[in-house]
C-alpha cells in the first residue's frame, strides 16, 4: 500500500515535489508508519524501483518455451514491458524515478545491462537458426535496440499524431526487423509475436489511438516539479 501511494506521488510530482507528508496523506498511514518500513523518503524511491524492476522477470516467463522463435519472443516481450511502463503505476514511477536519480542521494539500480544481455542471447540464438541479418552483431545490435526501445517508451506521447503506443511500438519494429532478419518480413513476425500476447495484454489497434488505455507522459521524468514542499 506504500509503495502504491508512494508511486501515485512519484508519478504526478516527481521525487523532489513529493514528500513523506504526502506520502501519509495518499496512504491514510502516519509519517511513523512509513518510517518504520522505510528510514527515509529516498530508501521508500528506491523500494519502489526494485519494485518496478522485480517484476519484469516475471514477464520474460510467458515466452521461455523453447520452440518459440528468439525473435519472437524479443518482440512479444517487448510489448509487455512497454505495456507496463504506460499502465502500471510502480513502472511508471519506477521510469521517472530512474529519470531523476541524480536527485537522489543513493545510487539507482537499472535494469538496462540486464535488458542487453537478454537481447544478445536471443540475437544469437537466432544466428544459430540462421534468422538473424549477416553482418548484425548481437551484442552490439542488443545495445542500439535497448536504447532505440527505451527511447521509443520516453518520447512517444511527445511526438506528433494520434497514434496509441502500441501502433508506434509496431512501427518501430517494422524498421529494426528489416535490418535484423535474414530474411526480412516484419509484418509477419510481428504478427505472430502478438498473437503469442495474452489477449488482455495489448489492445487490438483496428487502426486507431489507444484512447481507450490511460496514456502516460513518460518524458516528464525528467522534468522538475512545479513546486517542491519540503520532506
Amino acid at each position: 500500500m506504500l509503495l502504491e501511494s508512494a508511486a501515485h506521488l512519484f508519478v504526478e510530482r516527481g521525487y523532489a515535489g513529493t514528500s513523506v507528508n504526502d506520502i501519509s496523506d495518499h496512504s491514510g498511514k502516519t509519517t511513523g508508519a512509513i518510517y518504520f518500513h522505510y528510514s527515509s523518503k529516498e530508501k521508500l524511491a528506491l523500494a519502489v524501483v526494485r519494485e518496478q524492476f522485480a517484476t519484469w522477470p516475471q514477464l520474460a516467463t510467458a515466452y521461455a518455451a523453447p520452440g518459440i522463435p528468439p525473435l519472437e519472443k524479443l518482440v512479444a516481450l517487448s510489448f509487455r514491458v512497454a505495456q507496463s511502463l504506460s499502465e502500471d503505476v510502480v513502472a511508471r514511477a519506477g521510469a521517472r524515478l530512474w529519470a531523476e536519480r541524480r536527485t537522489i542521494g543513493a545510487p539507482v539500480p537499472t535494469p538496462f545491462g540486464s535488458w542487453a544481455l537478454a537481447c544478445a542471447r536471443l540475437l544469437t540464438q537466432a544466428r544459430t537458426r540462421g534468422e538473424l541479418a549477416d553482418g548484425v552483431d548481437p551484442s552490439a545490435a542488443a545495445v542500439a535496440l535497448v536504447c532505440g526501445f527505451y527511447g521509443h517508451c520516453t518520447l512517444t506521447d511527445e511526438m506528433p499524431g494520434k497514434w496509441g503506443w502500441t501502433e508506434r511500438l509496431e512501427e518501430w519494429w517494422r524498421l529494426a526487423l528489416a535490418s535484423l532478419q535474414a530474411e526480412p518480413d516484419p509484418a509477419g513476425l510481428l504478427a505472430r509475436a502478438r498473437a503469442r500476447i495474452p489477449a488482455q495484454a495489448v489492445p487490438s489497434q483496428a487502426g486507431r489511438p489507444d484512447d481507450d488505455l490511460p496514456q502516460v507522459d513518460l518524458s516528464r521524468a525528467g522534468r522538475p516539479a512545479a513546486s517542491a514542499p519540503p520532506r
